[in-house]
């Protein structure tokens, strides 16, 4: 079904640019950034406490989000908490239609809205958004252009840059001038991910900041609040966003770097009074926030990966939090030895191993026969229930695609399409397709020879019963 909202923003006025940053969003300097699954209101409440002046919710899919009220009350409706204002809230789409009904039936529960252009993972490739969209300026004008014009909010992007500086000004000009109210930049491309993370270019973001006439926010290489500063003072943005530096240390922004457990016990008392809030969410956390000492107390780990309840996660806190602090009791040369600048104990960020190290090439350079030796555990648990599994990709089966949809086509379709694009056709032909089971023709076969007690003498109903037949829901 499709949901059909009229909106009135055409006559309305709204803050823009500069001056929807200082009255809207009042200024804001430091920001948490969206983050699937990780930004949600509880964890969000707990970073405005310890300095953060602007949240966004994780990212939303537009069109679910438009499909199914339950994703839309779990992920918006039911965090509406005056508390988590000034609040951006974040959609991934291709589709101008879908992101517009999406966005209107977000733009009351929040300050602005954001359409996602940085998302550089796998699944944003196969759902073809994020910053898989950067080529595609043609179809991000109209998607701004055309919330500017319908939404009562601001329509603000996030992006990744291109390897070239001017091409990067270019793309952030364009997005201004289709109607962008605020422009977040991640200093990373689109290849820099993963193991390849590597260093963000400031330098990319000064050149966007000084070429546009909104509001700017840098992201990427901030891990304490004086590389807050610092990047504010080298590039001249407007405001700082954080995600990784702002999960290990929630405190970031008050340029403090608190006990673990002191962060951790907060954060569940947030979940307890804000309920509710999913366990998976809660147990990520816990991980993020105990990254460094769960490397040491591996049982630990374990228990925490298997808790069933806020209860569970909370018990494995306050074990952690006693070995740390019989740790702390103990004479300083006895402490565990770690590479850290702080004490395993402290909220302070996880720096990627470099590239090339020996824990990331082992698995880049697996045999292509797929060897145990050679496989991760997750691969090893695979060839375990199916020894015939191999994970060569030059030894994968190639699919023929689907005339219609690119999925792939089902082998003995008389078609050539997929299932659903076979059941559309074979439904609207009247036909029959046995490579899967589809019998629409035989079933109005029968049904017309029922109707006229024995059927007609050719054995062949015309097409006039056919449709009656397979049409009429009585």
């Amino acid at each position: 079904s499709v949901i059909v909202i009229s909106s009135c923003a055409g006559s309305m006025t709204k803050p823009r640019g500069f001056e929807f940053w200082r009255s809207t969003l009042k200024g804001a300097r430091y920001v948490v950034a969206p983050m699937v699954d990780q930004s949600e209101l509880a964890w969000r409440l707990l970073s405005r406490r310890h300095g953060a002046e602007l949240c966004y919710t994780p990212m939303l899919h537009a069109q679910v989000f438009v499909r199914d009220a339950n994703y839309r009350r779990e992920n918006l409706y039911s965090e509406v908490n005056q508390e988590d204002r000034p609040l951006i809230a974040q959609f991934c789409a291709n589709d101008p239609e879908v992101f517009i009904q999406a966005a209107l039936l977000a733009q009351d529960y929040c300050d602005a809205i954001d359409l996602n252009l940085g998302c550089p993972q796998m699944i944003a490739k196969r759902g073809h958004y994020g910053v898989f969209l950067q080529d595609e300026w043609d179809l991000l004008e109209k998607m701004i252009k055309l919330a500017d014009e319908k939404l009562a909010v601001p329509i603000t992007c996030k992006i990744r840059v291109f390897p070239e500086i001017e091409k990067t000004v270019k793309y952030a000009k364009m997005l201004e001038k289709a109607g962008c109210q605020l422009l977040t930049v991640h200093g990373r491309t689109k290849d820099q991910k993963g193991a390849l993370t590597g260093i963000a270019s400031w330098k990319h973001i000064k050149a966007v900041r000084e070429a546009v006439n909104i509001p700017v926010f840098a992201n990427g290489n901030i891990q304490h609040l004086s590389d807050v500063q610092r990047c504010m003072e080298e590039t001249g943005v407007q405001g700082v966003m954080s995600a990784e530096g702002n999960l290990h240390n929630p405190a970031l922004f008050e340029g403090c770097s608190p006990p673990v457990w002191e962060m951790a016990e907060e954060y569940l008392e947030v979940v307890e009074k804000h309920p509710p809030c999913s366990l998976s969410y809660v147990r990520a956390h816990i991980f993020k926030l105990w990254h460094h000492t769960l490397q040491i107390h591996q049982d630990l780990r374990e228990e925490l990966a298997k808790a069933k309840n806020v209860a569970g996660v909370a018990e494995v806190n306050r074990q952690l939090k006693q070995r740390c602090q019989e740790e702390m009791a103990k004479d300083e040369s006895e402490w565990t030895r770690t590479d850290l600048p702080f004490p395993h104990w402290i909220c302070q960020p996880y720096v990627r191993p470099p590239q090339g190290s020996k824990k990331k090439k082992s698995r880049a350079l697996e045999d292509s026969d797929g060897s145990n030796d050679s496989l991760s555990k997750n691969k090893q648990k695979k060839k375990a229930r199916n020894p015939n599994k191999n994970f060569c990709p030059e030894l994968k089966p190639k699919y023929i695609k689907c005339e219609q949809c690119g999925n792939p086509k089902g082998n003995k379709c008389v078609f050539s399409l997929c299932r659903g694009c076979c059941k559309r056709k074979a439904f609207k032909e009247v036909a029959d397709c046995p490579g899967h089971g589809l019998r629409f023709k035989t079933k109005a076969l029968k049904q017309c020879n029922s109707d006229t007690g024995g059927g007609q003498s050719n054995g062949k109903p015309n097409s006039q019963t056919v449709s009656t037949a397979v049409h009429d829901p009585l």
